[in-house]
């Protein structure tokens, strides 16, 4: 009798849209990969998403405990398995926008100035 694989806990969590996170708990074989375990979950019949939710998760970059992986990297028990949306800005360009919209004087190094000193200090 042929024996079957052991099963391994992990987690999947992915975001669609900004503030709202979805998180779904799977039992997966033992040595499945990112891209397997993607896969059973949109091929579960219990799941709640659409056609086009569930197209938007396979153009998705996948990462593991926030480091980001490659969809064949396999899986341990316990992983927690993220799915990143692309970004919609740069982050430096979104850094520098917010400094020029708050002003120089009430950030950073500037912040807590004593009256009378000199910029900086």
């Amino acid at each position: 009798m042929p024996e079957t694989p052991a099963m391994v806990e992990v987690t999947l969590c992915w975001s669609l849209q900004p503030r709202q996170v979805h998180e779904s708990a799977l039992s997966v074989p033992e040595g499945s990969t990112v891209q397997s375990v993607i896969d059973q979950f949109i091929a579960a019949p219990a799941q709640t998403l659409s056609a086009t939710e569930s197209a938007q998760l396979k153009f998705m970059q996948p990462g593991i405990w926030n480091r980001k992986v490659a969809w064949t990297a396999p899986v341990h028990a316990g992983d927690r398995i993220e799915l990143y949306r692309p970004l919609q800005v740069d982050p430096k360009v979104a850094r520098r926008q917010r400094f020029k919209r708050q002003g120089k004087g009430r950030t950073g190094l500037f912040a807590n100035r004593k009256s009378g000193s000199a910029a900086g200090y």
